[in-house]
C-alpha cells in the first residue's frame, strides 16, 4: 500500500463577504480534491487543543499521529532539528524572528520578507554584541531564526509557564501587552529590547530602507522550548515515511519521527513555491517509501497577509499541480490511499492560526465513498467522520478499512 499525504497549511477559513459567503476552499477551483471527496469520505479533525497554542507545531504532532499533550514541549526545538543541532537536557532553543515594529505594533513578522542572506548579516551582529558562551543565535531562513541557550553550565531560567507570543498572532496589532513573560521572561526582553538600537543603523537596513522595503527593526523570541522525545513513526504505524517542504518546522518533525527529507529546487515557503516540482518529486519518490507527504506554506502565508484572492490562487495551484499528478500516480500502484487535510485554520480575516476543526478528505483503498461531493468546510461540517482528538486520525487514515 502506498499513502500519500498533501498539507495545504492554513487553508481552512471562514465565509467570506467578498466571496459570496464562501470560504476560499469553496471557492477556488480544486477537480482533484472534489474528485477525493466524491471517490472517498469527507471528514474533520481537531488537532489543537484550546489549552495549546493554535500553531503549526502542535497541529502537525497530532496530524502526524503523536498526541500533543504528551510530545509538545515547543515550536523552536523542531526547527533545531531541522539543522541538526543537538540539544543537550538542559538546552533550550528559542525562535527568534527578524520583525519589523513601528510606534509599538507589529507592521510585520517577517520584516518584509527579509532575505536569508540579510538576516545571516544581521543575527552575525547580534551574536558579536548579544551574545554569550550560553547563548548562540543560528541562522534559519529568512525571517526564521533561532537562538539557543545551552544550560551545562548556567541552569536556563525557562519553564513551561514562560509565555512569549508569536509575532504573527500581532499583525497590525500593539505588541506593548504581549511581551515575553514568567520565568526568564528578563532575558527574552533584554535581548528583544537591546536588538532595536543594534539594527537601528545597521547596513542591511540602511541598503533596505534605500529600496522602499521594511527594515528588520528588532529580534522578536517565542516558541521556546526542549527537544521532545517522539517515538519514531514507524515504531508507531510501521510505515516509512518522507517528508517534502520549505519551511524548518516541518523538516525537523520529519528527523525527529525518522523520516528522510527531500529538498525541492524552488521550493520557497512562500507564494512563489515551485509547486510543480513538488508534485513532481512526490512521485518520485513514492517507489522509495511507504508515505509520502507533501507540505505548501503558501496558502498559510496568503492568510497571514489578508490576501483571499492569493489563498485561492495557491490552493488551485496545489490542486493542478500537486493533488491531481499525484492521484494519478498512486492509482498506477494498485493499492494505495490519499489524504488532503491542512493543520489548523488561518482566516484571513484575522490573519493568524486558530483553534477549531479542519477538513479532511481521504479515498482509496478499502475507503467507501460517502454522500460528499466537494472537499470544504461545510461538507466536513456535515460529516459525521470527526477527530475531536486530532492525532487518532492518523490511524485510521493508514489502517482504518470499513
Amino acid at each position: 500500500m502506498k499513502y500519500a499525504i498533501v498539507i495545504p497549511d492554513g487553508c481552512a477559513d471562514e465565509p467570506q463577504e467578498s466571496l459570496g459567503g464562501k470560504t476560499p476552499l469553496q471557492a477556488a477551483k480544486t477537480p482533484a480534491m472534489d474528485a477525493i471527496a466524491r471517490a472517498g469520505v469527507v471528514g474533520r479533525a481537531n488537532n489543537v487543543p484550546l489549552h495549546l497554542p493554535a500553531g503549526s507545531d502542535v497541529a502537525n504532532l497530532s496530524l502526524f499521529g503523536y498526541d500533543p499533550n504528551v510530545y509538545f514541549t515547543g515550536r523552536a526545538p523542531l526547527e533545531a532539528a531541522a539543522q541538526g543541532i543537538q540539544l543537550g537536557p538542559e538546552d533550550w532553543a528559542i525562535r527568534c524572528n527578524l520583525v519589523t515594529v513601528q510606534d509599538q505594533t507589529m507592521k510585520s513578522f517577517t520584516a518584509g520578507h527579509i532575505s536569508s542572506e540579510e538576516a545571516k548579516a544581521l543575527l552575525i551582529s547580534a551574536q558579536k554584541e548579544l551574545g554569550a558562551d550560553n547563548l548562540e543565535f543560528v541562522p534559519g531562513v529568512s525571517y526564521r531564526n533561532l537562538l539557543l541557550f545551552r544550560g551545562a553550565k548556567v541552569k536556563a531560567p525557562f519553564s513551561k509557564e514562560t509565555r512569549a507570543t508569536p509575532p504573527h498572532d500581532l499583525t497590525d496589532k500593539s505588541v506593548a501587552n504581549d511581551l515575553p513573560s514568567g520565568p526568564g521572561s528578563e532575558i527574552l526582553n533584554s535581548l528583544m529590547g537591546f536588538s532595536r538600537p543594534l539594527f537601528a543603523n545597521h547596513p542591511v537596513n540602511q541598503r533596505r530602507l534605500a529600496a522602499g522595503k521594511l527594515p528588520a527593526t528588532n529580534l522578536w523570541l517565542w516558541g521556546l522550548g526542549k527537544t521532545p522525545s517522539l517515538t519514531p513513526f514507524f515504531e508507531l504505524h510501521q510505515k516509512r515515511g518522507k517528508m517534502i517542504t520549505a519551511v524548518d518546522l516541518l523538516r525537523g518533525l520529519a528527523a525527529l519521527i525518522g523520516w528522510d527529507r527531500i529538498e525541492v529546487p524552488g521550493a520557497t515557503g512562500y507564494l512563489d513555491t515551485n509547486y510543480a516540482a513538488k508534485g513532481q518529486y512526490a512521485i518520485d519518490a513514492l517507489d522509495s517509501t511507504d508515505v509520502i507527504c507533501v507540505h505548501v506554506e503558501a496558502t498559510d502565508e496568503a492568510s497571514h497577509e489578508g490576501r483571499v484572492d492569493a489563498k485561492i490562487a495557491a490552493l488551485e495551484a496545489i490542486d493542478e499541480q500537486i493533488v491531481a499528478p499525484l492521484h494519478a500516480a498512486l492509482k498506477q500502484y494498485g493499492d494505495y490511499r490519499i489524504l488532503v487535510s491542512p493543520d489548523h485554520p488561518t482566516p484571513c480575516r484575522t490573519k493568524t492560526h486558530s483553534h477549531g476543526f479542519v477538513p479532511l478528505a481521504i479515498c482509496g483503498t478499502g475507503v467507501t465513498a460517502d454522500a460528499a461531493t466537494t472537499y470544504d468546510e461545510v461538507a466536513a461540517a456535515a460529516s459525521p467522520l470527526s477527530f475531536e482528538e486530532g492525532w487518532k486520525m492518523m490511524a485510521h487514515f493508514l489502517g482504518a478499512r470499513d
